[in-house]
C-alpha cells in the first residue's frame, strides 16, 4: 500500500529495523539514546515543522528519538513528529517513569493498542525506593503483554538487558473493547496503527487518507484506557514505609482524609490568616485608605477640579462617587491588587510545592456530585479572595458544563474576602447560634444548587487526570514571578471592566434610576423578606460592590434598626445575591450571554427565595 507518512522519505537501509524511542517528557530518553548510538548520530528538521529529530546506528539497525509527549496524537508539533515516526517503527522502546506508572503508562497502553512490538524500559528505579513503593514487574509485563526491563539511567543499569530485549519485542495486550473498533477500519487505511489514529479522531491522519470523521470514539477510547491503566496500577504497585523520605509521607498524610483533612484545615486557616487578615485589613488598609484613598484621590480632585464642576454630569462620570478617576482606580488598585497579588502568591507556593494537586486529589469525590472535579477547588479557594479572579480561573476546567457549574457556584454562595470581613464583623457578637445558622444556610444552597444543575445539565464532566509531584520546597523567584505576571494580567484585564462598571453606575446614579430601582425592592424586601425598607438600599450597593452592601447592613444593625435574625437573613440574601459588578462584568465576558443573563437572573432568584424562606421559618 502507498506510504502516507512523512517518515517514509527517510532513507534506512535494507533489512534494518527502525527501533524508535517513546516516552513522556522529562524521563531519560535521550540518555538511552546516547547509549545505544554513541557518537553516530544525524540531527535534522523534521519535514514541515522546526521540531529536530535524532537518527543514529544500533548494531545493524537505525534508532530515532522522538520528543517527550504524553499521547499519540496531532495537538501540537512536537505529538505530530512522535505519531509519525511511532507509525513508522518495527520497534518501540517506551520509557517510563517508574515512580509515575499512573501517567506514563497511558501513553505505553496506547503504543501497545497500535499493535507495535514494545519493548518498556522502566527507568528511576533508584527513585521507586525513596518515593517508598513497591513495584511487581513481573506482574506488570504480564499485564501489559510485553517485556518490562527495569532501568536506572544516570548509572546505566538495565542498559545490556535492554538492548537484548530488541530481539524479543512483541506487540502487547491491547484492549479488547478498542482492538475491535480498530478492526471496523484497518482497511480503509495503510497499517493498524493509523486505523487506531482513525477511531482516535486524529485530524492528520484522517486528512491524509481522505476520511470523514465518522468514525471518532476519542473519549469512549481515552476512557477505557485511563481505567485500564488504573487497574494494572492497583495490582503492581504497592506503597511501603521502608526507605520512604518524609517527604514522601508527608505526601500520603496529604492524600488520606484522617491525616489530609487536618492539614487542609491548617492551610486554609494559614491561607485566611495572611489574605483575610494580614492583606485585606493590613494592606488594603493602607493601600486603600491612604495611598489611594487618601493621597491619590485628593491629587486627583485637586487637579480636576480645576477643569469640571464636581456636581456637573462630567464631574460624576470622572471624579464622583463611583468615578472613572476615583472608584475604578482606587478599588482596582487600592483594594484589588493587593487581594490579588495575595491569592496569586499562594496559589504559587501550593503549585510549586506540590500541595495544590494533592488538594484537588483529596476534594475530587466531593466536587464530582456537584457536576465538577477536584481542579474546582482552585478558583473555589480563589473566591474568597475575589470572585471576579476566581471567575476567570474557571478556564482551566476540562468542558464548558463545569466552567458554567463552578461559575454559578462562585457568583451565588462564595463571599469574597472584603464582603467576608464584614460579614464576620457583623455575625460574630452574635453568638454560635447565628453563625451556625447562617453557615449551614450557605452551605446547603451551595450543595443543593450544585447537585441540582449537575442532575439538569447534559453532558457529563470530565474526570481528574492530575500529576501528583514529589513535594519541594518552593523557589522564591519562582514564585515571585508567577505572582507578578498573572496579578499583571489580571490587572489588564479586569481594569477596563471596572471603567465600565463606573459608567454605568455614574448615569444610574445622575438619573436617579438608581433610587428607582432601590425603591422597586421595598415590595419583596418588607413583605417577603421581613426586613425594614432601608435594606433595599444596602442590595443595590452590593451590586456595585459586594462589601458596600455588607457595610450598609453594619450601619444599619449599629442603629438598632435590624434585630440579630433579621442581620442573619440580610446577610444570607447579600451573600446569595449577585456578585459585584466587577464580577458580573467578568462573568459576562467569560461565558455566553445567554449563560451570564441566567447566572445573574437565578441569583436573584436564588437568593431571595433562599432568605424569604429562612425569614418564614425563623422570625
Amino acid at each position: 500500500m502507498h506510504c502516507h507518512n512523512p517518515v517514509c522519505n527517510i532513507p534506512i537501509p535494507e533489512g534494518a529495523r527502525k527501533i524508535v524511542l517513546a516516552g513522556n517528557p522529562n524521563v531519560g530518553k535521550s540518555v538511552f539514546f546516547n547509549a545505544l548510538t554513541g557518537m553516530y548520530v544525524d540531527v535534522s528538521n523534521f519535514p514541515g515543522t522546526t521540531v529536530d529529530i535524532s537518527v543514529g546506528r544500533f548494531q545493524n539497525d537505525v534508532v530515532m528519538d522522538t520528543p517527550g509527549v504524553y499521547g499519540v496524537s496531532s495537538f501540537n508539533d512536537e505529538e505530530r513528529v512522535a505519531r509519525d515516526v511511532i507509525l513508522y517503527a518495527d520497534v518501540i522502546l517506551n520509557v517510563v517513569d517508574a515512580v509515575h506508572l499512573e501517567r506514563d503508562l497511558f501513553l505505553t497502553q496506547q503504543l501497545i493498542d497500535m499493535g507495535i512490538p514494545v519493548v518498556v524500559a522502566l527507568n528511576m528505579m533508584d527513585e521507586v525506593k525513596r518515593n517508598g513503593l513497591r513495584i511487581d514487574i513481573i506482574k506488570l509485563s504480564q499485564e501489559l503483554g510485553v517485556e518490562v526491563i527495569p532501568t536506572t539511567a544516570i548509572k546505566k543499569e538495565g542498559f545490556e538487558n535492554i538492548k537484548k530485549a530488541f530481539d524479543r519485542a512483541k506487540p502487547g495486550n491491547a484492549i479488547p473493547d478498542i482492538k475491535a473498533l480498530v478492526s471496523t477500519v484497518s482497511h480503509r487505511v495503510d497499517i493498524n496503527a493509523e486505523a487506531l489514529l482513525v477511531v482516535e479522531e486524529d485530524e492528520n491522519i484522517l486528512e491524509r487518507h481522505q476520511l470523514k470523521n465518522e468514525y471518532g470514539q476519542r473519549e469512549y477510547i481515552y476512557k477505557l484506557r485511563r481505567n485500564r491503566i488504573d487497574q494494572i496500577v492497583d495490582k503492581v504497585v504497592s506503597q511501603t514505609n521502608q526507605g520512604a523520605s518524609f517527604k514522601t509521607k508527608l505526601g500520603r498524610w496529604m492524600l488520606q482524609p484522617l491525616t489530609a483533612i487536618p492539614i487542609l484545615f491548617v492551610a486554609l486557616y494559614l491561607t485566611y490568616q495572611l489574605i483575610g487578615v494580614f492583606v485585606a485589613q493590613t494592606v488594603v488598609g493602607i493601600t486603600e485608605e491612604v495611598i489611594m484613598g487618601e493621597y491619590y484621590y485628593n491629587f486627583v480632585m485637586d487637579l480636576m477640579t480645576r477643569f469640571v464642576d464636581e456636581s456637573s454630569f462630567l464631574g460624576e462620570l470622572l471624579i464622583g462617587e463611583f468615578g472613572v478617576l476615583t472608584m475604578a482606580p482606587i478599588y482596582l488598585f487600592g483594594l484589588l491588587l493587593p487581594l490579588v497579588a495575595g491569592f496569586y502568591f499562594i496559589l504559587s507556593i501550593m503549585e510549586d510545592s506540590g500541595y495544590l494537586p494533592r488538594i484537588a486529589a483529596l476534594v475530587d469525590r466531593l466536587l464530582t456530585n456537584l457536576g465538577l472535579n477536584g481542579r474546582a477547588i482552585i478558583p473555589m479557594i480563589l473566591g474568597f479572595g475575589c470572585v471576579t479572579m476566581a471567575t476567570i480561573t474557571t478556564r482551566l476546567l476540562g468542558s464548558k458544563r463545569e466552567r458554567f457549574i463552578a461559575t454559578m457556584l462562585l457568583g451565588l454562595a462564595i463571599p469574597c474576602s472584603a464582603q467576608l470581613g464584614v460579614i464576620i464583623g457583623l455575625i460574630a457578637p452574635l453568638g454560635g447560634k447565628m453563625v451556625l445558622l447562617y453557615s449551614i444556610t450557605i452551605f446547603i444552597v451551595f450543595v443543593l444548587t450544585g447537585t441540582i444543575l449537575n442532575k439538569l445539565m447534559p453532558g457529563e464532566s470530565t474526570d481528574l487526570l492530575i500529576d501528583l509531584p514529589p513535594l519541594r520546597v518552593p523557589l522564591a523567584s519562582n514564585v515571585l514571578k508567577k505572582t507578578y505576571i498573572k496579578s499583571k494580567m489580571f490587572i489588564a484585564e479586569a481594569g477596563p471592566l471596572f471603567v465600565v462598571g463606573a459608567v454605568i453606575v455614574t448615569i444610574l446614579q445622575y438619573t436617579g434610576a438608581l433610587d428607582r430601582i432601590s425603591d422597586s425592592f421595598a415590595p419583596v424586601t418588607v413583605g417577603f423578606l421581613k426586613l425594614p425598607k432601608e435594606v433595599a438600599q444596602t442590595f443595590i450597593m452590593g451590586i456595585i460592590r459586594r462589601d458596600f452592601g455588607a457595610a450598609g447592613l453594619n450601619d444599619l444593625a449599629s442603629q438598632g434598626i435590624l434585630n440579630p435574625l433579621q442581620v442573619i437573613v440580610s446577610l444570607v440574601a447579600i451573600t446569595l445575591f449577585v456578585p459585584c459588578i466587577a464580577a458580573i462584568m467578568v462573568i459576562f465576558k467569560e461565558r455566553s450571554w445567554q449563560e451570564s443573563a441566567l447566572i445573574w437572573v437565578g441569583s436573584f432568584v436564588i437568593s431571595f427565595l433562599t432568605a424569604g424562606i429562612l425569614a418564614q421559618l425563623v422570625m
